[in-house]
């Protein structure tokens, strides 16, 4: 584990695992043990960085926190790398991803169904609001649920507790409540430019599967991009790099290499 200290003094910690060109992945509203089942997939040919998301494992954290604060922290930990890493985000650090390469060089860009939200689920979305409230009434544990059930699932599963049951980061992600309830509300002030400046080719993610506003999220992305491959994958949802590892890794494997998608969905 290694540490590096962010713009506003924070610690940020970060895994190596591997070596080769640098492969920065990082999580969203879990842990960075998310990507657990892509690490040994790319160790031999990459140096893969794992960081750990501010208040997230071995991170430091601070009292208030925004989107620029996650940009930064990411920023900090490309700047500790040697070399220009490829950067590979999930949901949230699919957004905070997008943002860093905004204003930070990378090889390239993937984004995995960054947490983007577009349209009028946009103006009435209050995920953040619903989680504070439960979390302040003392149920945590129905606001992490809550959590789960619109943005893995679209607001729609028949049974989330058995799902749940089968799901590896439950119910460790419950000491994550605090945090993903103000990464939300840092997801639901952004909003997406017309038009993202990114110097680096782009591939975009979704499963056919994922929350209807996460794929309309990802397609106002694609849209905004000037070079950009989006691509689906059939029968898989919002947990893309856990549920089907080899079909993401076939994938950002070919696009790494500079060959085209096996499966575009659309393509700029």
């Amino acid at each position: 584990m290694q540490t590096v200290t962010s713009a506003d003094g924070t610690s940020i910690a970060f895994e190596r695992h591997g070596e080769g060109p640098p492969l920065l992945l990082v999580h969203g509203g879990s842990a960075p043990q998310f990507w657990q089942p892509l690490v040994p997939r790319f160790a031999d040919d990459f140096t893969v960085i794992l960081p750990h998301r501010r208040g997230v494992g071995k991170s430091g954290d601070s009292e208030t926190y925004s989107l620029d604060r996650g940009v930064e922290d990411v920023r900090a930990v490309i700047d500790a790398v040697d070399g220009t890493p490829t950067l590979f985000g999930h949901s949230f650090g699919g957004l905070l991803a997008v943002e860093t390469a905004r204003t930070t060089p990378v090889e390239k860009l993937i984004a995995y169904e960054p947490a983007v939200l577009v349209g009028e689920y946009r103006r009435q979305a209050d995920l953040a609001s619903q989680m504070q409230a439960r979390i302040d009434d003392g149920e945590r544990r129905q606001a992490m649920k809550f959590y789960i059930r619109e943005v893995m699932h679209g607001g729609d599963v028949d049974d989330l507790d058995g799902w749940l049951a089968e799901w590896p980061p439950w119910p460790d992600i419950l000491a994550l409540t605090e945090n993903v309830a103000r990464i939300n509300r840092a997801v639901e002030q952004y909003r997406l430019p017309e038009s993202v400046e990114i110097d680096a080719p782009a591939l975009l993610l979704t499963g056919t599967e994922g929350p209807p506003h996460l794929r309309d999220g990802i397609r106002a992305v694609d849209e905004a991009l000037s070079d950009s491959q989006l691509v689906e994958l059939a029968g898989v949802g919002h947990g893309g790099p856990t549920e089907a590892p080899d079909r993401v890794t076939t994938e950002v494997r070919a696009f790494i290499d500079g060959n085209v998608a096996s499966s575009p969905a659309g393509r700029h």
